[in-house]
């Protein structure tokens, strides 16, 4: 159920089927180490939802291949980021016209960590924005308890690590330098730090973690896991309704306003 494949006739009965859902699926292009494609997040996301779409039936938006990666610094080519602010101002605009299109549940589906603040601002806007339309912010790694712990398991600050290198063998083996895993490990510098480096600051590589240890074995079972709980929360997503039916702009009753039943 890929958006660029429907036509304007045919979108208004899809959205119908699934309560106005729409998956927009958000990557970036940024150096992974020396054994992985750049473009690693943005195939993820693209898969992921894909393979969510068609399950559900949820219309899927184009990929957003490019990200906040501005962490990534310029010591490695490849990397290719967007600012906070850029990336918060182009998801904004899709979901102005994506809802014009019908759409009233969103779900961002973020495969990039730095991608998620500007993500949170753009949720923000839109929610004030429209009041018939629900954001969700997905991250990928963390779509469940078990999906965080493969993605944690060598590295708590993970690029580029065991579970990346492991999905990529599973569903885009081309992207991977089987070669190039015995010399892509770098550990984890981060235990302890009170700010934020970027990567040029805590890794020799541009990854971070165990990629030596992966296998597309592990892959395809983590990828079917992300599939199943991903699906398992688009679904919750489908029928759920906002705990209590009051408009953004709609002022709470005061005392000058209100009436007793004596009056």
């Amino acid at each position: 159920m890929l958006w660029s494949e429907r036509t304007w006739c045919e979108l208004p009965a899809d959205l119908a089927a699934v309560n106005g859902a729409a998956i927009l699926p958000v990557g970036a292009v940024e150096q992974h180490g020396p054994h992985l494609g750049c473009g690693m997040d943005a195939v993820l996301a693209g898969k992921l939802c894909s393979a969510v779409s068609g399950r559900l039936g949820v219309p899927m938006l184009p990929t957003l291949p490019y990200g906040c990666s501005l962490g990534h610094s310029h010591r490695w080519p490849g990397t290719i980021a967007l600012s906070p602010q850029l990336l918060t101002d182009l998801v904004v605009q899709i979901g102005d016209w994506a809802f014009h299109s019908g759409v009233r549940r969103l779900f961002l589906v973020n495969a990039h960590v730095t991608n998620a603040a500007p993500l949170r601002c753009a949720l923000e806007l839109l929610r004030a924005k429209h009041d018939t339309l629900m954001v969700a912010l997905v991250n990928s790694a963390t779509i469940s308890v078990r999906v965080r712990d493969a993605f944690f398991a060598d590295a708590a600050d993970w690029h580029a690590n065991d579970a990346e290198t492991s999905l990529m063998l599973a569903i885009a083996p081309e992207i991977v330098r089987p070669g190039k895993l015995a010399e892509a490990d770098d550990p984890d510098r981060t235990e302890g730090c009170v700010f934020s480096h970027p990567v040029n600051r805590t890794s020799l590589n541009g990854a971070t973690g165990r990629p030596s240890q992966a296998t597309a074995e592990k892959g395809r079972l983590w990828f079917d896991w992300m599939v199943d709980d991903l699906c398992d929360l688009v679904t919750r997503g489908i029928s759920e309704q906002p705990p209590l039916d009051q408009l953004y702009s709609e002022r709470a009753p005061t005392a000058l306003n209100q009436t007793s039943e004596f009056d």
